[in-house]
């Protein structure tokens, strides 16, 4: 298929979908690999990888049993990607509430969008900055399009969604219309795929805080935080990976939990963890 490629031939008609354009977001797709696989899930598990990544970058994805799909960045027009590359973006639309890291580049979180391009029924997107603390597989059953919403500082972003998990239904007409209304002259996403996500599912249905809960809640609405309600927590903004990021101290709670779903040993009980003060 055009612009995408699999290493080998599905097994499921539902597929957990992460994306990766370079190595450090490789790290986070192995943690959240492993989650996945602790969560007894039977769904495929699907990594998308560009051409920033290298071969042995992607290779504990494929000891941990993923299905890689080669994939092309969008074909979008040289103005289309001057607009959105990270220099351009960031000055026009500033995040003013955390730090991106030096290795996002905006440009990339569109090929999410070649995931209509799959040979699945149904499903399931999480960035790879997501670890999943128990079963997700009910969201097999959620409609196209639902996310939860972006929640992280006050109950007022509950207009907004968040990306970050969202269910889906591969189609290639809807691809092919995604890239018709994406690449209008003069087009400006301005939270890139999210922004283009919501406008071109105005009637998104939404999920459950509980399955895509970012990581600010801790410390701005700690109420909002009940480990036992927690299946999937979202690492949006600064990641878990990073040394001695501004909000490490303040996050080392969920920077120690990610570190364990990295690792090879045992992981926490969420009965084991504590909710914030």
């Amino acid at each position: 298929m055009n612009g995408i490629c699999a290493e080998r031939p599905p097994n499921s008609d539902c597929a957990y979908v992460t994306l990766v354009t370079n190595d450090d977001f490789a790290l986070g797709a192995k943690a959240l690999l492993r989650s996945l696989t602790l969560s007894d899930t039977k769904a495929d598990l699907v990594v998308l990888h560009t051409g920033g990544v290298p071969d042995g970058a992607l290779e504990p994805l494929r000891m941990l049993g993923a299905r890689l799909v080669a994939i092309d960045l969008l074909p979008t027009c040289d103005a289309f990607n001057a607009a959105h590359a990270r220099s351009q973006i960031h000055s026009k639309a500033p995040f003013k509430k955390g730090n991106k890291p030096a290795f996002h580049t905006p440009l990339d979180n569109f090929a999410k969008l070649r995931l209509w391009q799959l040979d699945y029924d149904r499903v399931v997107f999480l960035d790879a900055d997501t670890l999943v603390l128990q079963s997700c597989d009910r969201l097999f059953d959620y409609p196209e399009f639902s996310a939860a919403p972006n929640v992280y500082e006050s109950l007022s972003d509950f207009h907004r969604l968040n990306s970050g998990v969202f269910t889906a239904r591969p189609d290639q007409g809807t691809f092919e219309r995604m890239l018709d209304i994406l690449d209008q002259p003069g087009a400006f996403w301005q939270r890139t795929d999210q922004t283009f996500l919501q406008q071109f599912f105005p009637d998104w249905h939404g999920l459950p805080v509980t399955f895509n809960m970012l990581q600010y809640v801790w410390f701005n609405m700690p109420d909002l935080w009940h480990w036992p309600s927690i299946h999937v927590v979202h690492y949006q903004y600064e990641k878990p990976w990073q040394k001695d990021h501004p909000k490490t101290n303040t996050l080392a709670p969920l920077i120690s939990l990610w570190q364990t779903y990295a690792g090879d040993g045992p992981v926490p009980a969420i009965s084991e963890l504590a909710d914030p003060k």
